[in-house]
């Protein structure tokens, strides 16, 4: 790296002090200065950082009354300022945020606030119709009280600050709760993977929601605390035209493209001028995607690593180092990355790609759930459950371990769908599986059985996923057996379903 990194020191240690509050890092500019480029109304406005402020402070006093440090509130909002201002608001007065997507049903909604103890969700008119009485929904834009400001809470870098849910392939989704020193371990990454954001002129969007680490976490916040506006819109569905009319209305000069908007924006034959940086994360683009950014940006993309419980550990900087197809990158200032073989110790052969301990932007450790945090780590080494090689300093992706389907850009958890599909009348059992495709990597596939007698359609079973969990998460295509490979344990041989649908895609 050639140019100093926000939140690191230049020796590679962490630079926070002993009491932090990521509500105050990122209002800390100029008052006058643009935070946040709105186009979620019909006309454009420019939010500063004085309008935010006030914002921010009228959530928090009317929080004070009801919430004390240490408790979950939910956010249910889209991008947009008040979504910003919401976790500002529950961070300043040391409470805990819990991101809420849209797209959740009600199930989906409901394991998510009763795992966490939401009795509170800021929200808008549409979040509150979504969650029911699942708990107390207040409209965020309603709420606010005026008056004096209210003072950030003396919090320490370990304090909890956010619980972000992620899908796993065991269980209900599991929350990854972390302090307050996260917003300073994702600076780095987020800086390189944007050739050294901050530059004069810069300005951050992405099509990923805000309730996803992706969003919150790799755009919206870090772009706040350095004091670089980012764009707020909403859009329903990613269209190639829908991204180009953002990008122009809001001056964007740089994107955080997911890879299926890439490749969306790929197979239109688009070309976007005036960007100054891409970055994009999820898996490997390969080198015809890198090349074909070279064209349609006319600049490199940059790939980076990471996931909920340890972000942006990894990254590629076309402004320092040229890029390797099939590479996450290079691990970020910071982050000290290894590839541990079988028993544990490092290596240069394939193996599990770790992360150390002391990581500022790894959880705290898994909400509730002490015995699957200590299953995460290793010693001193917190495991990704992927599987990785070096290629000299870069880190080259090899696969995932668990079977958490990567579709669109969003980790799906099978054992959700799963969970979901068995509660129909007349599923006997299932399994699901991710089914390789060309646009979104992969797709959700289940292999159902049916209840003896029952007359079950495939377009059933996904209205009744679509319904209950997230739109995104639905099977997209469903093939029934009369029976599932199992052990003799009676558990499903994922393996098997997985070759399955590996062969259906060949054919």
């Amino acid at each position: 790296m050639t140019a100093a990194l926000p939140g690191v020191l230049e020796d590679g240690t962490w630079d926070f002090p002993a009491r932090l509050n990521m509500a105050a890092q990122c209002l800390a500019q100029p008052a006058d200065a643009v935070a946040i480029v709105d186009l979620t109304l019909a006309h454009p406005r420019d939010v500063t950082f004085a309008d935010l402020k006030e914002m921010v402070d009228g959530l928090a006093r009317a929080l004070e009354a009801r919430v004390q440090a240490g408790d979950r509130v939910g956010v249910l909002l889209s991008q947009s300022p008040w979504c910003a201002a919401a976790h500002l608001a529950i961070w300043k007065i040391g409470a805990v945020s819990v991101p809420l997507f849209k797209l959740f049903k009600q199930d989906a909604l409901s394991s998510r606030v009763t795992d966490a103890g939401c009795a509170l969700v800021l929200t808008d008119v549409e979040g509150a119709a979504l969650l029911g009485r699942l708990a107390e929904a207040w409209i965020a834009d309603e709420v606010g009280v005026a008056g004096a400001d209210v003072p950030f809470a003396d919090t320490g870098p370990d304090d909890p600050a956010v619980l972000i849910y992620t899908s796993g392939t065991t269980g209900s989704p599991k929350g990854a709760l972390h302090g307050h020193r996260m917003l300073t371990g994702h600076l780095p990454g987020v800086a390189i993977s944007h050739d050294f954001l901050g530059q004069p002129g810069d300005c951050l969007w992405t099509p990923a929601d805000w309730a996803w680490i992706g969003g919150l976490f790799d755009v919206a916040m870090p772009a706040l605390a350095l004091g670089v506006p980012v764009v707020a819109a909403r859009m329903a569905k990613f269209t190639p035209d829908g991204c180009c009319d953002v990008i122009k209305r809001g001056g964007v000069r740089n994107v955080f493209f997911p890879p299926t908007a890439l490749r969306m924006l790929k197979a239109a034959d688009v070309s976007v001028a005036g960007l100054r940086s891409v970055a994009s994360g999820g898996e490997p683009l390969g080198a015809e995607m890198l090349a074909w950014g070279r064209q349609a940006f006319g600049l490199e993309i940059n790939e980076f690593y990471g996931q909920t419980e340890c972000n942006m550990i990894a990254s590629s900087c076309g402004a320092a180092f040229a890029a390797l197809p099939g590479a996450i990158g290079k691990p970020v200032t910071g982050h000290h990355l290894a590839v541990l073989d079988a028993q544990g110790q490092e290596s240069d052969a394939e193996g599990d790609i770790a992360v150390r301990r002391g990581s500022a932007s790894m959880m705290l450790g898994y909400w509730q759930r002490p015995e699957e945090t200590a299953q995460k780590y290793c010693g001193d080494w917190m495991l990704t459950g992927d599987r990785g090689i070096w290629d000299g300093d870069y880190l080259r992706f090899v696969g995932r371990e668990d079977d958490v389907i990567t579709s669109a850009g969003y980790r799906i958890g099978p054992a959700e769908i799963e969970d979901c599909l068995l509660s129909h009348p007349d599923v006997a059992t299932c399994g699901v599986v991710g089914k390789p495709d060309a646009l979104r990597t992969e797709v959700v596939k289940a292999y159902v059985v049916r209840k003896k007698g029952a007359d079950v359609t495939g377009e059933a079973l996904q209205m009744w996923v679509k319904d209950r969990l997230a739109s995104y998460s639905y099977p997209r295509e469903v093939t029934f057996l009369e029976a599932l490979p199992m052990t003799v344990t009676g558990k499903v041989i994922r393996a098997e379903l997985k070759a399955l649908a590996q062969a259906e895609a060949t054919v």
